[in-house]
């Protein structure tokens, strides 16, 4: 699966992005509103800061008692977090993830940050290759026009 990350995984990305001093509440309203389960944090130079996931989220504020009004950010965030370069393929992230548990991963072009992939991008493309791989093996067994109307 040789599948780039940019632009075979991500294309055009709307980030989601937070500063550290914003409070958890903001990115859990920025998190329900978009639909996401994690927010770039990026610092004012817009430098990759960290990533706060849903897991960040239960983990370190909920289970903790904190009050997501009050908290920043920096206190729960995953700071310097691994991440992934645009040529990295879809199989270094599927692999990265697998070893090391996350569902999120920062994509950034030297100090650019220029996307976010989740597992669920990644099953996609998984899922896009398996169904091309099925009807190429079709043709190979059947004939070209099998299954052409």
């Amino acid at each position: 699966m040789d599948t780039k990350i940019v632009p075979g995984v991500i294309k055009e990305q709307s980030l989601a992005t937070l500063n550290p001093a914003d409070s958890v509440m903001d990115a859990v309203n920025l998190m329900t509103e978009r639909k996401i389960g994690a927010v770039i944090i990026v610092d004012n130079s817009a430098k990759l800061a960290g990533i706060f996931t849903e897991r960040d989220l239960v983990n370190r504020v909920v289970a903790k008692g904190l009050d997501a009004a009050g908290v920043p950010l920096s206190k729960v965030m995953t700071a310097n977090p691994d991440t992934l370069g645009p040529n990295d393929t879809a199989m270094n992230a599927l692999d990265l993830m697998s070893a090391r548990r996350y569902r999120h991963l920062p994509v950034v072009d030297g100090d650019t940050v220029v996307g976010m992939v989740s597992i669920r991008d990644l099953f996609n493309v998984v899922k896009a290759q398996l169904e091309e791989d099925v009807r190429e093996r079709e043709k190979f067994i059947f004939g070209s026009d099998y299954g052409v109307a």
